[in-house]
């Protein structure tokens, strides 16, 4: 069973879809508000402590997709970095890797099993968990603020493109490891070239690094990828 204390916000314009899955999750012990359009759910967000968000992407006047760029480019707002699932009819791969490069979590095509919805829910919300369990991370001088994607040297706040915040958080959650290009990219959820792995990383050790030629935490593994060792 889930625990009572999460907070879901179920975001669809079927009337009928919505009300199914409000009663479903409410019976695995989720607390559920729902919203039928984007502007209901600004609104809902606005007022609640929300935990993650079930989000269509087909909707009217807004679609979900529209809805999840806006909320991953307010750096101002304090839900920029919630947990998103989208649901959709679209099952092409090119429509699950547009939702995931505009930040979403997870994806799940419609006609969907509740019990994987349910799991896939769980999943994201146990990630997520653990982070918070060891909210603050320390790498030389900087911390690293899992809750937030936030990374800062002292009262320095040093800004992270969406992309370099998903690579520190892998990083810092898998210590020690080598990761190659590819599991990064799949870490990330994202179709990336190796090429394209490399640059990510490069801007981040610009960031992070004293002499990004010469790394201290993001160190490359010659032949297989990166490790990351954040006590040096």
């Amino acid at each position: 069973m889930a625990q009572p204390l999460y907070h879901l916000l179920v975001v669809d314009d079927d009337n009928r879809l919505r009300n199914l899955l409000e009663r479903y999750l409410s019976e695995k012990g989720y607390l559920v508000t729902t919203a039928e359009n984007a502007e209901q759910a600004r609104n809902v967000l606005a007022t609640e402590d929300i935990n993650l968000v079930v989000l269509d992407v087909m909707m009217p006047d807004e679609t979900g997709l529209e809805f999840l760029k806006g909320l991953r480019s307010d750096d101002s707002s304090p839900d920029q970095r919630l947990p998103i699932l989208l649901l959709t009819a679209l099952d092409g791969v090119n429509d699950r890797i547009k939702g995931l490069e505009a930040g979403a979590d997870d994806y799940l095509t419609k006609p969907f099993e509740p019990k994987e919805l349910l799991l896939r829910l769980e999943n994201i919300l146990r990630r997520g968990q653990s982070l918070l369990d060891s909210r603050w991370v320390s790498i030389g001088s900087y911390d690293f603020d899992f809750k937030s994607a936030t990374l800062k040297k002292g009262k320095d706040v040093i800004y992270l493109t969406t992309t370099e915040q998903r690579l520190l958080e892998i990083f810092v959650a898998n210590p020690g490891k080598i990761l190659t290009r590819q599991e990064l990219a799949d870490k990330l959820e994202m179709v990336l070239s190796p090429r394209t792995i490399d640059v990510q990383i490069t801007r981040l050790r610009r960031k992070l690094e004293q002499d990004p030629k010469q790394p201290l935490y993001i160190r490359t593994v010659r032949h297989k990828g990166y490790a990351f060792w954040p006590g040096d």
